[in-house]
């Protein structure tokens, strides 16, 4: 089990304690779960889940409202304990009683309230919990001179320049709180960081600061789980994303074998949407025909359902959508030769009236 231990020399980030083992192994997680799950009495919020957190990498855990990203950032944080399957700490299998051990074993979390206190300066709530002091005991006073230049470092590095470290922190926007809450985890020693939901209420300015810091985390070699329901911000910055549905893992894909918008499809509910057009079909004044057929798959995006629908050209070089091989239109003439969606035998045009005076769909369904 890997502990702090004092050094004289420990690097900064870590409060002048270095953890006995900053660096596992290659390829081995920081922080792992085996079909982990957890139940409340007769209600089971999270089953079977799978999620690995590699150091200097981004996992996103996307989903909607229930899902269990809760429930899933408080088994890793030491909040709550599972109840069914493994959680591993640098392969070694754990069980915490409270946050105050996920945390002497490099686990951080920065929650959307951001635990920090509005009216107090800057570098007060940088040190918040955790303040520096000096003078023998009983007598031991804060040293404020060290935690402001010691603030004001650690900001720096992580890319955060403040004008004035006084100010309180509530007048700061919410992206740079979002920013101090990072630097500070990093300081005292986080080497998984998980954020939960740092975008949900910010602007879009604001949500690219955030996001900023948290790839400049990645940067330092740190695992970072990134909880959020926009897929578009997880995609920018996440480099494995796992969807949770009810409880359960709906996807577990690395970003080179997804697409944003196979990514977006999951996190919008991907069969249920189907079922769904077919109910709005139902429903007078929906037009469901100018809604998507197809759902796209992990690999991204769905196949053509024929050729005569690819937008360019066939194998044969000829148009697909324009004219087939005799230079008539290739998407409006039927098997048999008669024309069927743009012209009728006749010249007139089928989307009013065929030879016989009738709808061309009609005509069409009768042929």
């Amino acid at each position: 089990m890997a502990t702090k231990t004092p050094s004289s020399t420990g690097a900064p980030g870590t409060h002048g304690a270095v953890l006995a083992d900053p660096a596992p192994e290659r390829g081995r997680p920081l922080v792992e779960l085996r079909g982990a799950g957890k139940s409340y009495g007769n209600v089971r919020a999270l089953h079977g889940v799978d999620l690995a957190v590699h150091p200097g990498r981004v996992t996103c855990v996307l989903g909607d409202n229930g899902a269990g990203k809760s429930t899933l950032i408080k088994i890793i944080s030491g909040l709550h304990q599972h109840t069914e399957g493994e959680f591993l700490v640098d392969g070694e299998p754990v069980r915490f009683s409270s946050p105050r051990d996920a945390l002497d074993r490099g686990i951080a979390t920065v929650y959307q309230d951001l635990a920090t206190v509005p009216l107090m300066p800057v570098w007060r709530n940088f040190f918040l919990g955790s303040e520096m002091t000096k003078g023998p005991w009983p007598v031991r006073r804060l040293d404020i001179a060290r935690m402001k230049r010691t603030a004001d470092e650690e900001l720096r590095n992580m890319g955060i320049v403040l004008d004035d470290l006084e100010q309180p922190i509530g007048t700061l926007s919410g992206g740079q709180r979002q920013s101090v809450a990072i630097a500070r985890a990093v300081y005292f020693g986080a080497r998984v960081l998980i954020l939960d939901e740092p975008t949900a209420a910010l602007g879009v300015k604001q949500s690219g600061v955030v996001l900023k810091y948290i790839a400049a985390a990645r940067e330092r070699g740190l695992g970072v789980v990134f909880i959020t329901h926009n897929p578009h911000h997880a995609y920018m910055v996440g480099d494995h994303f796992s969807v949770l549905r009810l409880g359960t893992l709906e996807l577990s894909s690395a970003r080179a074998d997804i697409t944003l918008e196979a990514l977006t499809n999951h996190m919008a509910g991907g069969a249920e949407l189907a079922a769904l057009k077919h109910e709005l079909a139902q429903v007078g004044g929906v037009d469901v025909d100018a809604l998507p057929d197809d759902v796209p798959d992990a690999a991204g995006g769905s196949a053509p359902d024929s050729a005569d629908k690819s937008d360019s050209t066939a194998s044969d070089g000829t148009p697909s959508d324009s004219t087939a091989s005799d230079g008539t239109p290739s998407d409006s003439t039927a098997s048999d030769g008669t024309p069927s969606d743009s012209t009728a035998s006749d010249g007139t045009p089928s989307d009013s009236t065929a030879s016989d005076s009738t709808v061309s769909g009609t005509a069409e369904g009768k042929a």
